[in-house]
């Protein structure tokens, strides 16, 4: 057995894997309301060891019985430590050594975009094709590129920050210092930021979201705020399809949870994106495994 680790903008979900990729048990805890304090690394650290121990009460197992535990992380990421989690405010944390305090198994770090990304390849919706890309939309915006089957990976980082492209040269700041990042127009927490201040509201759930999306379709300036969103999401897309030209591009986080209000305005408004080669369109299509595609790819 295995343990995957998501650690997410606002949660920390741990699974526990067997070798068929099935979840048998899954812990998750919400820490979006602990992002801004001082020692948010320790918190973050003593709340995975709190979901680690959850599933193994649960399926009454030993941690000796666990070959690896896989952590999947919003950021850059070496062997060992995370480099730098811009959405967490986390830089240089050596999270294989602190869990290995508690739990002697051996650790292996991805960026939560490649682990679901691998998932969604070897179990879901990429399984079948040769050439795809696959994003992450959800507090930021991840990615990952397979050309002839195989993940693509730089040599000294795992690269394609896909929500760093600047899709407006003169736009709004992003937490990594550039100006203009696809993941400042086209991230759901983009989408939650512009609708709440709409509805006269700080923030909105996931929930919230949906009910408004669905419940004020015919709303002029809700309908405007979600055309935007899709507009600039068609950017960020039209440009990776030139590049990449894949037969597939699946998109996770939890944007997978919105395909009637969203998917399908996406696929429509791509259509009439002026791309270099409009005869091969891709196939857009959600993430099979939706939320607990980051726990199973972190074991793969």
């Amino acid at each position: 057995m295995k343990i995957g680790i998501d650690i997410g903008g606002s949660h920390v979900a741990v699974g526990l894997i067997n070798q068929t990729g099935t979840i048998i048990c899954k812990s998750e805890k919400n820490i979006s309301n602990q992002l801004n304090e001082k020692d948010f690394s320790k918190i973050l650290i003593s709340t995975i060891i709190e979901q680690i121990q959850n599933v193994l009460e649960e399926a009454k197992k030993d941690i000796t019985q666990v070959s690896l535990i896989g952590i999947a992380v919003p950021g850059m990421v070496s062997k060992a430590s995370i480099i730098k989690a811009e959405n967490l405010h986390i830089k240089d944390l050596k999270i294989a050594d602190e869990i290995n305090k508690y739990f002697n198994v051996p650790i292996k770090l991805k960026n939560d975009a490649k682990c679901a990304a691998l998932a969604e390849k070897e179990y879901g919706s990429l399984k079948k094709a040769k050439d795809s890309i696959f994003l992450t939309i959800g507090t930021g915006i991840g990615g990952a590129v397979f050309l002839n089957g195989e993940l693509l990976v730089p040599e000294k980082y795992e690269g394609f920050e896909i929500g760093h492209m600047v899709i407006e040269k003169n736009g709004l700041k992003c937490n990594c210092g550039r100006n203009g990042c696809f993941e400042k127009y086209a991230s759901m927490r983009a989408l939650k930021e512009k609708i709440a201040k709409q509805v006269g509201t700080e923030t909105v759930t996931g929930e919230e979201l949906k009910e408004i999306l669905e419940q004020n379709i015919e709303d002029e300036q809700i309908k405007n705020i979600v055309n935007e969103y899709i507009n600039n999401l068609s950017i960020g897309l039209g440009n990776l399809i030139n590049i990449f030209e894949p037969e597939v591009i699946s998109i996770g986080g939890s944007f997978a949870h919105y395909e009637k209000t969203l998917l399908n305005k996406l696929v429509q408004r791509i259509e009439k994106e002026e791309l270099f080669n409009k005869k091969n369109m891709p196939k857009i299509v959600l993430a099979k495994l939706k939320n607990d595609a980051g726990i199973i790819g972190a074991t793969l």
